[in-house]
């Protein structure tokens, strides 16, 4: 009985220091930005004017979620604030890191379907080291995007590398994809970010796109932005 007594004991230590562990483990993080213009998948979501953004990360393990708010301009008549909320897994297998989430993107004073711009998308990413590199490769759906496109898919290669101290230069390869629309398009940008601190870092970007012709929010543009997180 005194043995049974002593590994009840045990046992129940051991599952509070594990809840403890576990609890220790849920992390919050914050961050705020401004930038000369809000560049998503090569194209301005504010008519090329500055942006200020800020959002909350949760990590718990591997799993995460978060939410996001910028500014934006589609337009007359349109919305003028954009919150994104998205949730996922980030397991490692080896050196990959792997990346499975879902994302929505809603709009404020949204006018609702059809032609909404409201939509929801699935991810899956994975990077990994390639000497002083990282690589990594974005697959992103949605079986309904944005203002009643129909199914879309977003595909992505990446990369970064540190090239002096503080100093990290990055660039992105995409192709954007409409399942009712002939406004396909490949968008590229390279960039670099420097570390003004541990927790501030100023980038600056050049985007660009292979469809001039659909706008000038499709022109290439350089961007700087200043972003902090903590």
């Amino acid at each position: 009985m005194k043995a049974m007594k002593i590994a009840l004991a045990a046992a129940a230590a051991t599952v509070a220091l594990s809840g403890a562990a576990m609890a220790q483990e849920l992390k919050l993080s914050y961050n705020v930005g401004v930038a000369s213009d809000y560049v998503f998948r090569g194209v301005s979501q504010t008519q090329e004017d500055p942006t200020i953004q800020g959002g909350v990360d949760a990590t718990y393990g591997i799993g995460y979620a978060g939410v996001w708010a910028s500014n934006v301009d589609f337009g007359t008549d349109d919305p003028s604030t954009e919150v994104d909320f998205y949730a996922g897994l980030r397991p490692t297998v080896g050196d990959t890191s792997l990346d499975f989430g879902v994302l929505y993107y809603s709009y404020a004073k949204d006018k609702g379907a059809p032609g909404a711009f409201s939509y929801f998308e699935a991810k899956a990413a994975a990077s990994r080291p390639v000497g002083p590199a990282t690589v990594g490769l974005a697959l992103y759906y949605s079986p309904e995007y944005s203002t009643d496109l129909g199914k879309s898919f977003y595909y992505e290669i990446n990369g970064a590398v540190p090239v002096m101290d503080k100093v990290t230069v990055s660039a992105a390869l995409g192709h954007q994809e409409y399942d009712k629309s002939a406004g396909d398009y490949a968008t590229w940008n390279i960039g670099a970010t420097y570390a003004l601190t541990d927790k501030l870092g100023l980038d600056v970007r050049y985007h660009d796109t292979d469809e001039h012709g659909l706008g000038k929010i499709y022109g290439s543009r350089f961007v700087v932005g200043l972003k902090a997180v903590f």
